[in-house]
């Protein structure tokens, strides 16, 4: 898959703008950006998760999946190396991901956005331009029907084990995500 990186004026980039659809038809790949607070715990988590979904899938080239930050504290690191180790040991390869700070700009790209707790979901949704782009914006727990809570807590002042735990969270409520999304993907919708 394509690495999404932003680009000249903090637009979103990749290296193929238009990913053939399973139909045959050509049509624009679905954007997808998970958004925690400093890119280096949650965010890069899930966007292994589902990179390793749609690879799995063979939907590599028709869903561009990105993380990203609200806060610039992190910007240019590695992911957090208990979260590098977290993804390792479950197959996930993290050691490529360096974090970025949301682009607003982002918004007319993206075709959803994921934050991890309602404080990143409001901030987001306080940076959308439009009721359209607000409605992009959801709670990743929000799809595992199974979800006990709302939020997925920040492991970040914690131990590997609490890394764990958030990475089952997180790949429990990826996977539900990630059926939701497969049949309109497979069809080539955005």
């Amino acid at each position: 898959m394509e690495e999404t990186t932003g680009g000249q004026n903090g637009r979103m980039t990749e290296a193929a703008s238009d990913a053939p659809s399973l139909s045959g038809a050509s049509a624009a790949p679905f954007r997808l950006s998970f958004v925690c607070t400093g890119n280096i715990c949650r965010s890069p988590m899930a966007e292994a998760v589902v990179r390793s979904l749609a690879a799995d899938a063979g939907l590599t080239d028709a869903l561009v999946v990105s993380s990203a930050a609200t806060g610039d504290w992190h910007v240019g690191e590695r992911a957090d190396a208990r979260t590098i180790a977290a993804l390792a040991a479950r197959g996930f390869d993290g050691d490529r991901h360096r974090a970025r700070q949301f682009d607003v700009e982002w918004f007319d790209e993206l075709d959803l956005i994921v934050a991890f707790d309602r404080g990143q979901e409001r901030i987001l949704r306080g940076w959308a331009p439009t009721e359209h782009d607000r409605a992009k914006v959801n709670l990743l727990l929000s799809f595992d029907p199974e979800a006990e809570a709302i939020d997925v807590p920040d492991p970040y002042y914690s131990d590997p084990a609490r890394f764990d735990a958030v990475l089952t969270m997180i790949e429990r409520a990826s996977a539900a995500l990630f059926r939701q999304l497969e049949p309109a993907i497979r069809q080539g919708a955005p």
